[in-house]
């Protein structure tokens, strides 16, 4: 079987993406800035085993890009994942809270099946 071909897989034409909501970029846009990042960084996610329903999110800021990483802009705002990832982060919005429920980012999933209370991981 052999590996697959990102480069192809690259350039596919997938309808939807990783999008980011307003509260979200601004509150990416003040860590960026505040932690002296310049205008070449940008929003890493992907998903990694783990958490109490099996699959956890897993955010940072990058600025190396890889061959197989699949790229999206949502709002001016680039945001990477994996190849991998992709598949369980599609049509997902990162989107930030600092109200009474909770404090931080998290992700409106609709590919999760379930969701544990705490909100960091999933199932599909």
């Amino acid at each position: 079987m052999g590996e697959p071909n990102y480069r192809n897989m690259q350039n596919m034409n997938m309808e939807g993406g990783i999008y980011i909501s307003d509260a979200a970029k601004t509150r990416v846009e003040h860590l960026l800035q505040e932690e002296g990042r310049g205008p070449d960084y940008f929003v890493r996610v992907s998903v990694v085993s783990g958490g109490c329903s099996g699959l956890s999110y897993k955010m940072d800021f990058d600025n190396v890009q890889k061959p197989s990483d699949q790229v999206f802009t949502d709002k001016g705002m680039k945001i990477v994942t994996d190849f991998k990832s992709v598949l369980y982060l599609f049509n997902t919005t990162l989107d930030y809270s600092d109200g009474l429920e909770g404090k931080g980012f998290h992700f409106n999933n609709p590919n999760a099946s379930r969701t544990c209370a705490c909100g960091e991981s999933f199932s599909v």
